[in-house]
């Protein structure tokens, strides 16, 4: 297994610079970084990503998840994170590959697959993979080197390796993912209307109706999908976009008042606890940088 982690290697530092987001090949991106990072908040949106060298540490509400080389995670819903790069180096950077998670083929896979029940699960998962998913990687990031193969060959490769988890320990978190009157499908349905409506006043009596279930119900299914409750999702989006507008120039008051808080102070508290300093401190800090960070790369 080594020697294809080696041969996956090298073929993303050849073509990492190549590998963003909607690139060469669809839905794939290449992320290397050469140092350890701190604790950096961020949002995984639906993706499947495997770590080929270094490691990482993600905090996904109350659940702490470590990752390192040949582990793969998937994250079937969006989910707001603070995650560190914690094994990386010059000499050995850290080097994942991910890609976006298409819902339409997996749901294509699963009509030629035999059904099976399924138990709720949650919308996150981190596990070992096998040499044939690493085999099915390389030959996709080898499409770096023919690009005029991509048109064809990358969606019979995304196929496979979907297939390839769907057959694993962690194909059940799929499958939820893709059936619509799922458990994870109503939850997801909850978690686009908080996205869309993060500044407005949350009631959870309005996200289980929209769900499909007893306020009590959704809760606990909610709890179980994204390891935090409805109020402490919304919270951490709140707060990620007020970061976003204090690095813009806004004042901490006109930021907390704008994604939705009605107490200045409170804003400065929950801030504070998130980020480790009051908004005027942290966003002087990151102007200086030049740049917000972000934990969106796996």
């Amino acid at each position: 297994m080594q020697d294809q982690l080696d041969r996956l290697c090298a073929l993303a530092l050849r073509h990492h610079d190549d590998g963003r987001r909607g690139g060469v090949i669809p839905r794939l991106a290449v992320h290397v970084s050469g140092a350890p990072t701190g604790a950096l908040p961020g949002m995984y949106e639906p993706m499947i990503c495997i770590v080929l060298q270094g490691a990482k540490q993600v905090m996904i509400g109350d659940r702490l998840l470590h990752y390192g080389a040949a582990d793969q995670l998937i994250a079937s819903i969006d989910l707001p994170v603070s995650g560190c790069i914690v094994e990386a180096s010059a000499d050995k950077p850290y080097i994942v590959v991910s890609m976006a998670l298409n819902q339409d083929a997996v749901t294509s896979l699963l009509s030629d697959l035999p059904l099976r029940a399924e138990e709720p699960t949650a919308g996150f998962a981190v596990g070992s993979v096998t040499s044939q998913l690493l085999d099915s990687w390389a030959r996709l990031l080898a499409l770096f080197e023919s690009p005029g193969d991509v048109p064809v060959l990358a969606p019979m490769l995304e196929r496979e390796i979907l297939y390839r988890i769907l057959q694993g320990p962690q194909g059940g978190l799929l499958r939820q993912a893709a059936m619509a009157d799922s458990r994870l499908s109503q939850v997801r349905a909850a978690i686009s209307w908080i996205r869309t409506h993060f500044d407005k006043p949350l009631r959870v009596e309005t996200l289980a109706e929209i769900a499909g279930m007893s306020p009590a119900s959704f809760h606990r299914h909610f709890k179980q999908a994204t390891a935090m409750s409805p109020l402490q999702y919304q919270k951490s989006l709140r707060l990620q976009q007020a970061r976003r507008l204090l690095i813009a120039s806004a004042d901490a008051s006109r930021a907390a008042y704008s994604v939705g808080y009605e107490s200045a102070s409170q804003f400065s508290r929950e801030y504070a606890r998130m980020f480790g300093c009051p908004p005027a401190r942290d966003a002087e800090r990151l102007r200086g940088q030049g740049a917000l960070e972000i934990a969106d790369a796996a």
